[in-house]
């Protein structure tokens, strides 16, 4: 496996314009001659759909849901950033860039984040273009707000449904295109594989969810979009459809897999509260803003919040770092509040929760005020939880949110595959080992709007622009192989060995991660991981139960495909995890730690990208190794006091 970054020369800033001046062009007439599929309806897809349909190009365009308007982009709450300085607040490209590769702990690439900073400005044009409903100024200006991370207000909103808009803004330009022909909409497919032939992505096998037949589509370029892999840990802030698949069977078939251990615990979600929960509900970050985080001094404290006088309080966050307080990044506060719960000072019926307090800005601001910027947030917390925040604080408390590892790709997008290309949360490129809030968003837009139709056309121009089909044997192997997979699911049903349900196999892997290879890590945890993750996987061909057949609706079988992945998934997280023995972002090893309990990197050892080759299912994964090069900021302990 080579690693060619393809990182343009020339000063940081006008690596992007040398990109594009230097990249290979396809003629408007020639445009039309090629197809382009994109797996994934989410801002990266739908964007990405959009805007290659706009250029001319025949897209191919594949969702999982029955509408690209379902796309787990919508729970998105609190913006997304940019550039804009329109607060006047001393906010610049160079200062967004800077923010973001130092949230990220110095663990992405340069040239990609700056470029992030660059266009980001573009993306919030584009999007008021559309109509998308960003909160405004009583003069009618966009409003901001801060964010984790940042000392200042960059964040662009709407309320808290901000990824929400910007989908319906995203998928208003690509229903558009398919309107025009442009773009062709495949709903209800699950992509199955990657086609390669000689060498190149040529196409896709895909599973139609609502007949169960296998299909085979074929085109000049092949580019995933399909989200991250945070459902490994079972309990997530997640949809209930994402998964790795996609993501997986592209590196079975020769696309690299970068720093898989990288994911991020977001610090504001509403606690678990009981066994059978099968997912987390998020509160968006922007809540930190107005909302106070702090537990009882006292350990064991079990008053009612009201009761508990403020001298007996701990607004933590804002003793420990007072220059950032309730707003540092996601990986600080998220360690912070397990670090309280694990000392007792935890608040709830489990003591896993802390609270998020909005008595002083409601004093402040009044009521209405508060409502106007979070009602619907305050909304979703009191239909959960049955407590209204605008009388007593919200219990929070960190859970998995969001993957900053994934397919590895060069400044073009494109992974290891020729041909194929991963935008948005399924790649790795931006976020380095932390994710900032608000920067998801960004990236997903910013890579289908004004990357990817840039780069992918350097890519187009050296491929022969004839018609696609599926002749090839190397599509009928894939159907096969698939086909093969659904039997082997099913088998222990027709036998009648089957014991278990898919959620049970899935729970139990679940656990085992976030015991192991959750907010804090150690080798001998991480090794326990390693160890169980196969036997967990053993026990789950030998007696799952997945009722019904393959050539029907199957959600069982859906599943049951999702869950042996993340199955094969969650070793190379772990064996990642163990062999990075530095801490970083969301990468906490216990071994690696300063006094005061914050990430202590290794950067002589570390400062690489770790990108996993895939040998053959009996053999071990091959580590490579990109280095990370600093040319414009210095790497240093990252400090939010």
């Amino acid at each position: 496996m080579q690693l060619d970054s393809k990182i343009p020369e020339g000063p940081l800033a006008e690596k992007w314009d040398n990109c594009r001046f230097s990249n290979k062009l396809v003629n408007p007439a020639n445009k039309r001659k090629y197809e382009v599929i994109i797996v994934g309806t989410g801002l990266a897809g739908a964007s990405a759909a959009a805007t290659l349909g706009e250029l001319g190009y025949n897209v191919k365009l594949f969702c999982i849901q029955d509408s690209p308007r379902r796309a787990h982009s919508i729970a998105a709450q609190g913006g997304i950033n940019a550039a804009k300085n329109y607060q006047g607040d001393g906010d610049s490209v160079f200062r967004l860039f800077y923010d973001t590769v130092k949230g990220g702990d110095f663990r992405a690439r340069e040239a990609n984040v700056y470029r992030l900073a660059q266009v980001s400005n573009n993306i919030i044009d584009q999007c008021v273009a559309q109509g998308v409903p960003f909160a405004r100024e009583y003069g009618g200006t966009l409003a901001n707000r801060s964010f984790g991370g940042a000392q200042v207000s960059r964040t662009f909103y709407a309320r808290g449904q901000t990824g929400q808009q910007l989908l319906l803004g995203a998928y208003s330009a690509m229903m558009r295109q398919v309107a025009a022909g442009k773009v062709q909409m495949y709903t209800r497919r699950e992509m199955m594989d990657v086609v390669v032939v000689d060498g190149v992505a040529r196409g896709i096998v895909c599973r139609n969810l609502i007949t169960g037949e296998i299909e085979k589509y074929s085109g000049h370029a092949v580019v995933l979009a399909t989200g991250g892999y945070g459902n490994v840990y079972f309990l997530s802030t997640n949809a209930m459809a994402s998964n790795v698949t996609a993501s997986w069977r592209a590196y079975k078939r020769g696309a690299g897999f970068a720093n898989p251990c990288y994911v991020q615990i977001h610090p504001t979600c509403i606690p678990v509260h009981g066994d059978y929960q099968s997912k987390l509900t998020l509160m968006s970050e922007s809540l930190r803003n107005d909302g106070r985080v702090w537990v009882p001094k006292k350990a064991g404290d079990t008053r009612k919040a009201s009761d508990i006088p403020m001298e007996e309080r701990d607004y933590y966050l804002e003793r420990k770092y007072p220059s950032f307080g309730n707003l540092v990044p996601r990986d600080v506060a998220s360690r912070n509040a397990k670090e309280m719960c694990d000392a007792g000072h935890g608040v709830g019926e489990t003591g896993l929760g802390v609270y998020l307090d909005f008595a002083d800005a409601i004093k402040r601001d009044g009521l209405d005020v508060i409502l106007r910027k979070y009602g619907n947030l305050f909304q979703m917390y009191e239909k959960i939880v049955d407590s209204d925040p605008g009388k007593e604080p919200m219990m929070i408390y960190p859970a998995v949110h969001y993957t900053m590892g994934g397919l590895w790709v060069d400044y073009h997008l494109m992974t290891t595959l020729p041909g194929l290309y991963a935008t948005g949360e399924c790649n790795f490129s931006d976020h380095g080992a932390n994710r900032l809030g608000a920067s998801a968003l960004m990236q997903g837009l910013a890579d289908g709007y004004f990357v990817l139709p840039y780069t992918i056309g350097n890519y187009l121009a050296t491929v022969e622009p004839v018609p696609t089909d599926t002749n090839d044997s190397a599509f009928d192997a894939s159907v096969n192989m698939v086909k093969e997979q659904t039997e082997k699911l099913m088998k222990n049903t027709k036998s009648g060995k089957g014991k278990e349900t898919v959620d049970h196999y899935h729970r139990e892997l679940g656990k085992v991660m976030w015991d192991n290879c959750g907010m804090a890590r150690n080798a001998t945890g991480l090794k326990e991981a390693i160890k169980r993750i196969p036997e967990i996987r053993a026990e789950f061909w030998e007696n799952v139960t997945v009722p019904g057949s393959g050539q029907e609706l199957n959600q069982s079988l859906e599943r049951a495909g999702r869950v042996a992945d993340f199955l094969e998934f969650a070793e190379l997280l772990a064996k990642d995890a163990l062999a990075r023995e530095e801490s970083c972002g969301g990468h906490f090893r216990e071994e690696s730690q300063t006094e005061e309990h914050e990430a202590k990197r290794d950067d002589e050892n570390f400062s690489h990208v770790a990108v996993w080759e895939y040998k053959g299912e009996d053999a071990d994964p091959v580590m490579h190794k990109e280095p990370l090069v600093f040319e414009n900021v210095t790497p240093s302990q990252r400090s939010y006091k």
